[in-house]
Parts: C-alpha cells; structure tokens; sequence
C-alpha cells in the first residue's frame, strides 16, 4: 500500500480506532504510538552485479506503560502530511516497524474499516535472489533431471 493510499484510509475514518493486524493473526496492542516517521532508501548490488535501489516509508510504532493515549487516523495523517519534505512521494510503499523480542518491519497490504476500527492488514517481508538469470541460469534444466538438486 502507498502512502497515498493509506493517508487515504485515514482520512476517510477520521475518528476511527487505529489497528495494526500482524500477519500471525495478532494485534499490535492499541495503544501502540506511531514514534517515528521515515524515509528509507536502500542502494545495494545484488548477486549478479546490478545496482539497485528501493525506498520505503518506516512508520516505527512503540508500545508503552501508557495505555490511556490512543492516535486517531487523523492525527496520523496530519503526521504524515508534515513529513512529507522528507518522504518526497505518496508513492512510496508504508511499511510498520514494530518490536515483539525482535524488530521487524511489515509491509501493509490492505485496510478494512469495521466495527469503529480502522484495521490495516500487515504482511511478512521474504529474502529473494534478485538476479537468478545469472546466478542460476541452469537451476531448471538441472533440477527437474535431478542431476545436481
């Protein structure tokens, strides 16, 4: 989801309960603060030597002892229309950070109003080999002859 699209959700449930549904079929508990709003950009090469780049928005939410503060869809869409100098598109994907015995970061892949909640549905991030036609050209044609694999 782009952060066009979320700011989108927000705005069209203003006053909404925020929710953040894990892909264990868990809830980021409600009283989550969203603390951080950033640009990531990523430049890297991969495995076969091309140069890449991905970006992202890195919403970091952080669980405290204070259980009483709640952050309306609105107030979250103001944020990010304040941030928005330094994420420099709508375009970018929205990922949430969050911390249960490790950091991980969750794309968002959908967004459900229901009930007086705002719920956004978070998804796992995978490891891929970017450049198999190099690094891999004959995994095909050796695997399915069962030679090497």
């Amino acid at each position: 989801m782009t952060i066009a699209e979320f700011k989108d959700h927000l705005r069209k449930n203003p006053d909404a309960t925020l929710r953040f549904l894990l892909p264990d079929g868990g809830l980021i508990p409600l009283h989550a603060h969203v603390t951080e709003v950033g640009r990531v950009d990523k430049t890297f090469v991969d495995c076969g030597g091309t140069v890449r780049e991905v970006h992202s928005c890195l919403l970091q939410t952080w669980v405290a002892d204070d259980t009483d503060h709640r952050l309306p869809p609105r107030k979250l869409a103001d944020i990010l229309d304040r941030a928005s100098s330094i994420l420099r598109s709508d375009e970018l994907p929205v990922e949430i950070e969050y911390e249960d015995c490790s950091v991980s970061q969750f794309p968002v892949s959908a967004a459900e109003a229901q009930d007086g909640s705002l719920l956004f549905a978070l998804v796992t991030k995978h490891t891929d080999c970017l450049a198999k036609d190099v690094c891999l050209p004959q995994a095909d044609a050796c695997c399915s002859g069962g030679g090497c694999c």
